[in-house]
């Protein structure tokens, strides 16, 4: 079997923006919870085809924007456009319908269920059949599964998890399990891809091939990834634009080599007192 993970088809064939063009646009997004604000009138843009990180320390606002991005929260004021379309509230089932697909900073994985089982989950969302005949698993709803959980094998080649095919993902090493989890998001197909903190927990050697499967699945995919990461080498490697939050606040945008230099965000890592 290919162990190349055919991506592009679905991403080329129903997306009409073009590469390097605006695929999300966060437009003055503010979210607050009781009388503490989260995000606080933040305005970014994701490119088509690049990788796009959101960084800063722990209580910034990262993961509370991805959860406006894919619909877990609604903002109290700005919107999101996605793909031309904007919108200011959207389920999380819709978000995946319209191609964004995420991984969590917790892992959330199916514990019991095998690797092939939880990455074959993610494709549940593009399954034509309803459940009575996916449980009678005959006719067209068994040619459908097969269809599918051919889809789902070449994302365990790919992913180099053949030997885990089986294994309840509960007995993995905490490495395993976010490639796994990696897997099923991409069993979605997505057109953007949300990662939050995909390198957490890992050695050495897990974050560099981590590292090796963001890089092709972008580059070689034409996936565009925003992704959340604490780990700035891997961040200033692997991103084409980098985005700062602090303290729910948009504190500097651009490319690494810019960002890196900027005064504010060097602060903002240092500890220095606001």
């Amino acid at each position: 079997m290919d162990a190349r993970l055919d991506l592009a088809g679905l991403t080329g064939a129903r997306d009409p923006i073009a590469h390097g063009d605006v695929l999300l646009d966060v437009r003055n997004v503010s979210l607050s919870f009781g009388g503490v604000k989260a995000i606080a009138d933040i305005s970014f843009d994701v490119r088509k085809g690049e990788i796009r990180a959101i960084i800063g320390p722990n209580g910034a606002g990262k993961t509370s924007m991805l959860n406006v991005i894919n619909g877990f929260y609604t903002a109290q004021h700005g919107s999101i456009v996605f793909r031309g379309r904007e919108r200011r509230a959207m389920k999380a089932h819709e978000a995946v319908g319209q191609g964004i697909a995420r991984t969590f900073q917790n892992v959330a994985l199916f514990k019991g269920m095998s690797t092939l089982d939880n990455i074959m989950a993610g494709r549940s969302v593009m399954m034509r059949r309803g459940l009575f005949w996916q449980m009678l698993r005959h006719g067209p709803a068994l040619a459908e599964e097969i269809e599918h959980r051919e889809k789902v094998e070449e994302i365990i080649d790919f992913l180099e998890i053949e030997h885990i095919r089986h294994t309840p993902v509960g007995k993995l090493p905490y490495g395993l399990q976010k490639r796994v989890e990696l897997g099923r998001s991409l069993a979605m197909e997505p057109v953007l891809l949300l990662l939050d903190e995909p390198m957490a927990g890992m050695n050495l050697e897990e974050k560099e091939d981590m590292s090796r499967f963001i890089v092709e699945v972008n580059r070689q995919r034409g996936t565009t990834i925003a992704l959340i990461e604490h780990d700035m080498g891997v961040v200033m490697d692997l991103s084409d634009r980098i985005v700062v939050l602090d303290y729910g606040k948009k504190i500097a945008d651009g490319p690494p080599e810019a960002v890196k230099t900027n005064k504010d965000l060097i602060d903002a890592y240092l500890g220095v007192a606001h």
